[in-house]
């Protein structure tokens, strides 16, 4: 609560600039590509596609540095933490892309200091395409830089939100533990892109722009649900296939 209390606090005005560039993007039939590694890829599934969602966002989820279920062995987490820093690895990424000044993304990293996320950042921006970065102040100025430009996600953004985690982002001391349990970044970061999800659909609706929401069948009924789910993955692959790079390009 008090996390929550500090973001709401300090926030404010990134987290509505935000919600201005993406309502801009998705009301203008553009995209709004999010993209993160390890954890920070809970940020991505949060804004689409789930119930109270809607198309616009477009998830970019490498599963190279995010799938780690069996923690050890084949596909494990020394794989996923070791790709996650490998340089040039967002340049491929990005390659398979049409990246066009009239979308925008939200590039999540706590640390703010691995080169995948750093380079997603640059590369877009390169491009012409507004940058929004969702990290933690205190963890990425924690220490020196280690990418080889000597930047950090946040210097790659044009708004910068502040998850306001601790160094090490574990939150809770325990007696008798010399180290800090229950991390904090993955609930800063769950409210902050559902308060954009928010306000992007208000500032939509004022418009009468908001795209098909995926809703529950016990709130709508079935058939409602089953329209919206048919009309929100049909819009979502419209938006997607107009990104994706044609030949030629």
């Amino acid at each position: 609560m008090e996390l929550l209390g500090e973001i709401e606090r300090t926030q404010e005005a990134p987290i509505a600039a935000a919600a201005g560039i993406a309502a801009r993007v998705i009301g203008g039939g553009g995209v709004v590509h999010t993209f993160g590694t390890g954890h920070s890829r809970m940020g991505v599934e949060e804004l689409f596609p789930r119930y109270g969602s809607y198309p616009g966002f477009h998830p970019v989820v490498e599963l190279s540095t995010t799938f780690y279920t069996q923690v050890a062995g084949a596909n494990g987490m020394r794989q996923a933490m070791f790709i996650e820093r490998v340089e040039g690895l967002a340049e491929q990424i990005l390659a398979n892309y049409e990246l066009r000044p009239t979308d925008a993304a939200i590039v999540f990293s706590v640390s703010g200091l691995n080169a995948v996320p750093i380079e997603m950042a640059m590369g877009l921006r390169k491009a012409g395409v507004p940058v929004v970065a969702v990290t933690s102040s205190r963890e990425t100025y924690a220490v020196e830089p280690g990418h080889p430009s000597g930047t950090r996600l946040a210097d790659h953004a044009d708004v910068v939100i502040d998850l306001r985690t601790p160094v090490g982002d574990a939150l809770c001391r325990v007696e008798g533990l010399a180290e800090p349990v229950g991390p904090g970044s993955t609930l800063a970061v769950v409210a902050v892109v559902n308060e954009i999800k928010v306000r992007t659909a208000e500032l939509l609706a004022a418009d009468g722009l908001v795209p098909p929401v995926i809703s529950s069948a016990k709130l709508v009924g079935r058939q409602r649900s089953d329209e919206l789910f048919e009309a929100a993955y049909l819009e979502h692959a419209r938006r997607a296939g107009e990104v994706l790079r044609k030949p030629g390009l």
